[in-house]
């Protein structure tokens, strides 16, 4: 067989193939599909079609174009010829209307496991006739279709019937994971169960896959008889929604007390398009923009490419979120106080945002999908409740050092993004786009990513060793041996290695092939070294600076109750200030708080009109308030609990109905409304301490609606009921590795600042106390 390799003449013969259709085929409305392997084939082929473009209409389907982008392909233009060039994305994914011709270059891009990089690697190869059959059916579904196949027939005849299998070609580290965490006894031997495939992989890379798995602890080695037990960091990889690569990663910031930035660089490593936009045929631009966001040196940082691409749009999506999110989150609180507008704030903040990220080069829905993602992550960990959450506090680097930013606004005209269809022809009479030039909008230093790109760097450095050092113990051993004579010399000289080097006797480095290697810069980096044990540099990683064998942090939580966990969050005696208990009811935790407090500092409302039951002494009482309304936003006059002294909030939810929609908004509403009034009267040291079932803490996904009103999340521990009374809120916990328990929530308000945003706390000021003169 052929290599199937893409020269330049396929590309010519290509181009030179729509010409002839587009001369022959009277009909306009008739598109062509053509069919290649790669992105850089994609890109070849459109600059052969560019000069084209009062004839043609071209569009990209790609994993890396965003979904708006792709679905205007659906479109049928009257003016111009529709040309679609996709990857093997287009064969069964989405049917286009008016494809009258499928060009099909015969080839795919095949992704398999190379055992020598350790890493997913991807080649070249013949499509299957299943495959080149299923091209051939993109055609002819709503118009006359035709398939040209760029190999001769005889070739054709020669193709295998079907692809290989994923099972067959890629690694089952995940898939045994998965297996082994299996619930049902019947089904978690992976060897047992992956021989019942159609397809049943090869005994010893299940066995690979399971040595692995032990090695890095994720699996117990079984007795001789025994299965292969998950532990709970076995249990936590597997619970996440991405590759074994990016679950992996997650964890090891999360032990290192960085987990929500973990959580965005592990969605970013299998997420596509990413945040930063990657304009098609333009990689220069692309560069450039990355460096807007992130310009680190990779020599000083020892990020590889892909490292320094996540560098760039984590740094994006932190922007984002101080720049555009903090202001359309005050601007929501702002509208509270204005309930008619709200649906019309709401269109209008989907327009700003649209149009902000066009201006600083950003991909809307990319930015959108990290957001979900990440609070699915987040809040299934709020289930388990591992160690590293509890001592991971959620408070963003992006607000510390704070940068803020001011949009400079200019026209650029536009380049060869030109040729690309849009999605209204008169759209291209406008030939500028608005773009801005405050640049760059990120520095190195800025939002501790200098801090990020080391930590980084270590953690990818011990994730590549932790998956190669079991493999080559025992080449290490032999080798050991040999270089016992030569330890402490000179390093070996990396252009002897590659017979380059001209100093001879003279070099300062050695010239011993049994000398210490100079390290591969590509085997300590997500991109692999794609020789494996062949490569002339070493692959020892020596010491790291976080050690892999420590997994105390990714353990459950089983730390005891105590009373003066909850206690420390209460103001001093000498402070004058109050603790302020909202909406309980028959003053329940009131009564037990005060057996632990001063009960003339306690607080309490409650929502009954009147007082059925004695007043626990000393206790100040607010009668018939309902919650959060009346105990938060009512105006001066309407109520007396006095704001100025408060210094520590408390609520202990009780839900009247099961709707989870309908707790979901109680929570909101009480954020919204407790952020409106502390930053009126400038209360931003209020600490505010939630108590609630875990689980419910993560069905109604707390920690995001109060970072929607600016409170972050600032420890959590195990609320005491022995002492502070029962909860009443119990919940089932499924899952086996899930727990079910009263837990202390601690929230701090982090607004964002006046310099950027104006003193929007007048507003809020003004609104709770209208008889008051402006403070300045």
């Amino acid at each position: 067989m052929a290599e199937a390799i893409f020269k330049p003449e396929v590309h010519k013969l290509i181009h030179d193939l729509v010409l002839y259709i587009h001369k022959n085929e009277p009909d306009i409305e008739k598109s062509i599909l053509v069919f290649l392997p790669t992105f850089y084939a994609l890109e070849q082929q459109w600059f052969l079609l560019k000069p084209f473009g009062e004839c043609f209409k071209v569009h990209i389907l790609h994993r890396s174009i965003d979904t708006e982008q792709a679905l205007k392909a659906m479109r049928i233009w009257k003016s111009h010829r529709k040309i679609i060039l996709a990857t093997n994305i287009a064969e069964s994914s989405v049917t286009i209307p008016k494809v009258g011709y499928v060009i099909d270059s015969c080839r795919s891009l095949q992704v398999y496991w190379d055992t020598n990089r350790k890493n997913d690697s991807a080649e070249l190869v013949w499509v299957s006739k299943s495959q080149a059959e299923q091209r051939k059916g993109r055609t002819g579904r709503t118009c006359d279709g035709h398939v040209y196949r760029l190999v001769t027939r005889l070739f054709f005849n020669q193709l295998v019937d079907y692809e290989p299998p994923a099972i067959l070609r890629l690694s089952l580290r995940q898939q045994v994971l998965l297996i082994c965490c299996a619930e049902s006894r019947a089904i978690n031997d992976p060897k047992v169960l992956l021989q019942k495939a159609m397809d049943p992989p090869q005994p010893d890379v299940v066995d690979d896959a399971l040595n692995l798995l032990v090695h890095i602890r994720a699996l117990e080695k079984a007795s001789p008889r025994g299965h292969h037990e998950p532990t709970f960091y076995g249990r936590l990889l597997a619970s996440f929604s991405l590759s074994f690569d990016a679950s992996i990663l997650i964890i090891k910031f999360g032990e290192i007390g960085m987990l929500r930035e973990g959580i965005v660089f592990g969605i970013l490593m299998d997420l596509q398009p990413l945040p930063i936009l990657s304009p098609f045929g333009q990689e220069n631009r692309f560069v450039e923009y990355i460096d807007y966001y992130y310009s680190g040196n990779s020599k000083d940082t020892g990020l590889g490419r892909k490292e320094m691409l996540y560098m760039g749009n984590l740094s994006a999506f932190q922007f984002w979120q101080r720049a555009l999110k903090d202001k359309c989150r005050l601007e929501r609180l702002k509208q509270i106080l204005k309930v008619d507008n709200e649906e019309n704030a709401q269109i209008l903040d989907s327009k700003v945002e649209e149009e902000w990220c066009s201006f600083h080069y950003l991909v809307q829905p990319a930015l959108h999908q990290v957001t979900e993602t990440y609070d699915e992550i987040l809040h299934s960990l709020h289930r388990v409740r591992p160690k590293f959450l509890v001592i991971s506090d959620s408070l963003p680097f992006y607000y510390d050092p704070y940068v803020w930013h001011t949009c400079q606004l200019e026209c650029e005209q536009k380049g060869e993004t030109d040729t690309l269809a849009v999605e209204d022809e008169h759209l291209e009479l406008d030939s500028e786009l608005r773009r801005c030039v405050a640049v760059p909008f990120a520095g190195c230093s800025d939002y501790q990513m200098d801090k990020m790109a080391r930590n980084l760097a270590l953690i990818v450095k011990e994730m590549r060793t932790q998956v190669t050092e079991d493999a080559s113990e025992e080449r290490h051993r032999f080798l050991d041996d040999d270089r016992r004579h030569v330890a402490g010399g000179a390093s070996m000289c990396k252009f002897f290695i590659n017979g380059l080097c001209n100093r001879g006797s003279q070099c300062l480095f050695s010239h011993s092939l049994q000398a210490k290697r100079p390290v591969c810069k590509f085997f300590f980096s997500l991109q692999g070294c794609r020789n494996g044990d062949s490569c002339l540099f070493s692959h020892e990683s020596g010491t790291t600076a976080i050690s892999c064998s420590d997994l105390s942090l990714c353990s459950q939580d089983d730390r005891d109750t105590d009373a003066a966990s909850f206690v420390r969050f209460f103001p001093d005696f000498s402070s004058d200030g109050y603790i302020l208990l909202l909406d309980d009811f028959d003053l329940y935790f009131s009564t037990h708080i005060s057996y632990h407090y001063d009960s003339s500092c306690i607080i309490s409302t409650s929502s009954q009109p009147d007082p059925l039951i004695p007043d626990p002494s000393g206790i100040k009482i607010f009668w018939g308030l309902s919650h959060p309304y009346q105990t938060i936003m009512s105006r001066a006059g309407e109520d007396t609990v006095p704001w100025s002294k408060v210094k520590c909030v408390l609520w202990f939810p009780r839900f009247d109905h099961e709707y989870k929609e309908g707790q979901k908004s109680s929570i909101q509403t009480f954020f919204e409304y407790l952020a409106i009034r502390l930053l009126a009267e400038s209360l931003q040291e209020v600490v505010v301490i939630l108590t609630m079932n875990n689980i419910r803490f993560s069905q109604l996904q707390v920690e995001k609606l109060a970072r929607e009103s600016f409170f972050l999340l600032r420890e959590s521990f195990p609320f005491d009921e022995s002492s502070f009374g029962q909860l009443f809120d119990e919940l089932t916990a499924r899952k086996s590795m899930s727990t079910s328990k009263p837990v202390s929530y601690v929230f701090d308000l982090h607004p964002p600042t006046e310099v950027q945003f104006g003193d929007y706390k007048m507003l809020f000021r003004q609104y709770l106390h209208p008889t008051l003169c402006p403070i300045y």
